[in-house]
């Protein structure tokens, strides 16, 4: 490899070998896919690789944030994801270097797996709602301020956060005042509902798993968080990428309440919220009829 490539990524090669206490020299760069927000390497060299993200150098706490929240996964020790290995900036740029990962191919049980493996993750609870720190779902900032009452969070850092973010980028009125109506309306989808805080991987769609050459499943790309396990199983179901021995499996683990078919489309409206105030487009309208569907509900 021509040493362009090994001076482009000095900074990132010392900072990893500053951290694991090997050397590590950067002899392949191979540029992967990555999602809309981050760009995404391997780099290999020493006989080791790691998964690389990079991103403007104003970013960094949002990677802070996100290796704190594999690390919160990792200890668990219910789910495998990867592993922090270090982080940085390096000129212009910030970064954070993952426990690379191989993915393969599906086994018959790896959605088996997944599904009790989840409820395991769910188990782990805290205190209070919330975190020990801010992150982001997406590129917009998730607060995550530790509260006691489950209705109040969600009301006051979860859907109110994305209706005032909504009403800065200029949603329609409508969507607003309904929006506001809803959160009024929070304590009628929780009769008999009392939800323990549960470990949320917190962005949980079909992209942000994957099995390993092994069929094992992997979750990467967490929002964290202690919140109501049903907001993980809501979102599971939004964009697709799970299938029915994911769900049959999940409950024989921890069945879930006769509620959640309603309570799923207060927790995806946070998400569909985000989509508009990330993309804007259609998904105000979207937004505007879950709303509707659930005021009538309530």
């Amino acid at each position: 490899m021509n040493g362009s490539h090994n001076n482009q990524f000095a900074g990132i090669a010392a900072g990893i070998a500053a951290t694991t206490g090997e050397p590590f020299e950067v002899t392949r760069a191979q540029s992967i896919g990555g999602g809309c927000i981050n760009e995404a390497l391997r780099l290999e060299g020493n006989g080791q690789s790691y998964f690389v993200k990079l991103n403007r150098a104003d970013r960094l706490a949002m990677f802070e944030a996100e290796a704190a929240g594999l690390e919160t996964i990792v200890d668990a020790g219910a789910l495998r994801a990867p592993r922090p290995i270090a982080l940085g900036v390096a000129g212009h740029q910030s970064w954070l270097a993952l426990e690379y990962i191989e993915f393969g191919r599906a086994s018959a049980i790896t959605s088996d797996h997944l599904g009790e493996q989840l409820a395991a993750l769910h188990r782990v609870s805290a205190e209070a709602f919330g975190w020990q720190r801010d992150n982001t779902i997406g590129a917009t900032e998730q607060v995550n301020t530790w509260t006691v009452d489950w209705l109040e969070f969600l009301r006051e850092h979860r859907l109110g956060f994305q209706l005032r973010l909504a009403g800065e980028r200029g949603a329609p009125p409508a969507l607003l005042e309904r929006g506001r109506r809803l959160l009024e309306c929070l304590p009628a989808f929780f009769a008999g509902h009392q939800p323990a805080p549960s470990l949320l991987h917190g962005d949980l769609w079909g992209g942000n798993w994957a099995p390993d050459t092994s069929g094992a499943p992997v979750v990467f790309d967490p929002a964290v968080y202690y919140g109501d396990r049903e907001a993980d199983l809501a979102m599971t179901e939004l964009f697709g990428g799970f299938n029915d021995r994911f769900y049959h499996s999940y409950r024989l683990a921890w069945p879930w309440d006769s509620g959640y078919a309603t309570r799923k489309v207060l927790y995806n409206l946070y998400h569909i919220l985000n989509h508009y105030n990330l993309f804007g487009g259609g998904y105000a309208n979207q937004a505007r009829d879950m709303i509707e569907q659930l005021l009538a509900a309530a």
